[in-house]
Order: C-alpha cells, then structure tokens, then sequence
C-alpha cells in the first residue's frame, strides 16, 4: 500500500515537472521572439509575443492548481515537499518572465510605429543575451538538479545590474543632448528594467533550486549560504527531536 502511494506521487511530481519544462519552453521563446521582433522592428512578431502571455498565465494557474493537489491529497514531506514548494514559487517567476518579455514585445511594437530616428545601441542586446543566458541556466539547473550551476547564475547577476546601471547612464548623457529624444529614449529606460528583473527572476529561480537541492534558503546571495555552510560545519551543538524531524525539509543540522 505505502508503495502503490509513493508511486502515485513520483507521477504526480513526474507530471509536474513536465507542466514546469513546457511553461519555460513557452517563456524563453516568447522572450526569444520578442527581442527578435525588437531587433528587426517587426510589430506582427511582437504582437504574437503579447498574444502569446494569455497562454502563459493559463500555464501558470494550471500548473499552481496541480501543485496544490499533490499537497493536499499526497502530503508530501522532505525532499518531495521541498521540490513542490519550489516548482510553486519557480512556476510564479515563469509567469513574471512571461510577463516581461510581453513588456519588450510592447516597446518593440512602439518602435515599429513610432517614426523615430534612433538606433537600438548594441549594449541593449548584449545585456539580452546575457539575460537570457541566466534564464535558461537557471531551468536547466532545476531540471538537472545542479545547485552548482544555479550558483553561477547568481555570479552573474551583479554583471547584469553593471550593465543596466551604464545603460541608465548613457541615457541620461543622450537626453541631455537632445530632449527631444524623450520618448523613444525612455523606452530604451524601461527596456533595461524589463531585462534586469529578468535577471532578478533568473536569480530567484536559482536560489528555489538550491534549496530544492540542497534544503538551504539563499535569497540573500551565495555568500549567506557559505556563510550557512561553516556554521554548520563548525556547530558541535547536540541535536534535538524537532530539529531531526525537521531536518529532511529545512537540511538543519
């Protein structure tokens, strides 16, 4: 019987993960598709980029509602319930995501409308790429479970912040030149925002697979969770009852 159960929830997990895998596929080409559309100036791509999120957000509550069934009628603990509490809150950064890349897809479609005479700076979609390089790091770390490569993820998000700070900078420097560029240049403002809570998204979905990995909590970088580690390592504290039932959730020493 206890078998037949704990094999009902591997499926229910397995189904999960698949619903998960194909909601980050939707998110990264919708992403992909809106920074291309950006790039040529194509408004019918970037109106299938903003078509394409009601998909999403559907995605997204199917997905929390199969979450919320397992819990309720599985009762998963320890790695299971960690990986479920993970594949709930990566599931709601996969919806923001969505919700971003429809964002660029809009100052996509504001630049094939409006008649202005600017240029995109390249730095914008180098900032992109790196961008999305952390995205798809991030799921392939969940998928993998590597909390190695969801670490990298999180180096690399101060470069990100560098970047969209000199974007901001050079903005400021060209409005000065000419205010009349106003509009189209705060559109390249937003764009930089939209991609660095992309990165901000990345990172969260690295940090919920470390502790789906790992059980540690590390929404406050890497060095929080070296700084875990030792403690860990140096405590000679004896362990108490609620601490061992505990330990298979939250990995306490």
């Amino acid at each position: 019987m206890k078998s037949d159960t704990r094999l009902r929830l591997g499926r229910k997990i397995e189904k999960l993960n698949n619903m998960l895998l194909v909601l980050s596929i939707r998110v990264e080409e919708n992403l992909h598709l809106a920074l291309k559309a950006l790039d040529r100036r194509d408004e019918a791509l970037a109106k299938q980029v903003i078509d394409g999120d009601l998909e999403i957000d559907l995605a997204e509550v199917d997905l929390e509602e199969e979450c919320l069934e397992v819990l309720a009628l599985h009762q998963p603990v320890a790695k299971d319930l960690r990986h479920i509490v993970a594949a709930l809150k990566i599931n709601k950064d996969l919806e923001r995501a969505g919700d971003y890349a429809a964002n660029i897809a809009r100052i996509a479609r504001d630049f094939c409308r409006g008649s202005w005479i600017i240029r995109i700076p390249k730095d914008y979609f180098l900032m992109a790429r790196k961008t999305q390089g952390m995205l798809r790091q991030s799921l392939e770390a969940f998928v993998n479970k590597s909390s190695e490569d969801a670490y990298e993820v999180l180096s690399k998000d101060d470069e990100v912040d560098r970047m969209r700070r000199s974007l901001h900078a050079e903005f400021e420097a060209k409005l000065r030149e000419d205010v009349e560029l106003v509009t189209p240049l705060a559109r390249l403002f937003l764009l930089a925002r939209h991609l660095e809570r992309l990165a901000d998204l990345a990172t969260n979905i690295a940090e919920e697979v470390i502790y789906d990995v790992t059980g540690d909590i590390v929404r406050h970088g890497r060095k929080i969770a070296e700084a875990k580690q030792k403690k860990r390592e140096q405590s000679t504290n004896p362990v108490d009852e609620d601490s061992v039932q505990l330990s298979g959730l939250y990995n306490l020493p």
